[in-house]
């Protein structure tokens, strides 16, 4: 396996309640809960799960678009944080970490500025980081060029000019406009049209192979995660409760949530066509969550240890499948908690 570019340790966001008395807090809703992973150099890496399961606030953690409780995120061996000067050899400031990871959001058309034009939006930050106004230009139209948008009409267009597709384009060569390491997609496709999603994948995929990247790709679509993933991570509830090789966890799912989440995805074939509902009710609230093992309220396998205890995010196997589960059989046979 190739090397660890990111390693994310006990990252934790938990967003206060305000209305109380005098303004008080009234709770915290958990978003994120001590949740660690590692993304290696070259991979891509899905991340899956409901809506409201912590995905989009663990990409936005990672840049620091919003600030972590606590945990620690190790880029390339150095530790993020705010004071570069203090161990200057361990430690990546902001800019520099902004300038090696880049984001790519949801809605292509609020993430663009409506008063630039597309070239203007690429070259922005590399003009910001230094480089010259015409080298910037410049390579705003090698970019375009390379998301497959040709400069001539389309470089002094406007966001409202341009259709979603290629307004996601533009955020993509914009992502790879300060020539980063690692891309965070978040739900890049989920907002287009099917045939022009499947545009964009093949786009990210081309891309990567030109540019040498890494990606986290965040999606509520198991099938575009399973086509465009080598490893995936399944979050329920602010937790990452498995994590593996995307073949061997689509086919061998460990979890009593993941059976349940990839059971539920659509198939063309009538012989696995779903009768019943996987899951019944919904996820608990964040605010107070079960104790234990939070999906134990809508497992069908849970017992008297899941209640009392948190499960730890424990290997599987020796291919690096880990699962948060005190019921899942080990590899022996024998049942991790009675």
């Amino acid at each position: 396996m190739s090397p660890r570019l990111l390693t994310v340790r006990d990252l934790t966001k938990h967003f206060p309640l305000k209305g109380g008395l005098l303004g008080t807090s009234r709770g915290v809703v958990q978003a994120v809960d001590r949740v660690s992973f590692d993304v290696h150099e070259g991979e891509t890496l899905g991340i899956v799960g409901e809506s409201g399961c912590g995905k989009s606030t663990t990409a936005r953690l990672l840049v620091r678009l919003i600030e972590p409780d606590s945990g620690e995120v190790t880029f390339d061996g150095a530790t993020v944080g705010r004071r570069p000067s203090e161990n200057a050899h361990t430690t990546i400031g902001l800019r520099e970490l902004r300038r090696q990871v880049q984001m790519v959001f949801q809605d292509s058309y609020s993430s663009l500025n409506p008063r630039l034009s597309a070239a203007a939006s690429i070259a922005y930050g590399p003009f910001v980081h230094g480089m010259a106004r015409a080298a910037a230009r410049e390579r705003a139209h090698e970019l375009l060029q390379a998301v497959g948008l040709d400069p001539g009409p389309f470089a002094n267009r406007y966001p409202h000019e341009l259709s979603g597709g290629q307004r996601q384009r533009i955020n993509i060569a914009r992502a790879l406009a300060l020539e980063p390491r690692l891309v965070l997609l978040d739900e890049a496709v989920s907002a287009l049209d099917k045939s022009i999603g499947a545009q964009v994948l093949n786009l990210l995929a081309d891309l990567k192979e030109r540019f040498h990247l890494t990606y986290v790709f965040i999606s509520h679509d198991l099938n575009v995660v399973r086509h465009i993933s080598d490893r995936v991570m399944v979050m329920y509830l602010g937790k990452v409760v498995e994590i593996g090789d995307v073949e061997t966890l689509y086919r061998e799912p460990q979890h009593p949530y993941t059976r349940a989440l990839l059971s539920a995805m659509p198939s063309m074939d009538p012989s696995r066509r779903t009768l019943e509902a996987p899951l019944s009710g919904d996820p608990p609230n964040p605010i107070n969550p079960p104790s234990g093992c939070r999906f134990r309220t809508r497992c069908p396998i849970a017992g008297d240890v899941c209640a009392r205890e948190e499960p730890a995010l424990t290997a599987f196997d020796n291919a690096g499948h880990a699962v948060a589960c005190h019921k899942v059989l080990l590899p022996s046979g024998s049942r991790r908690a009675a």
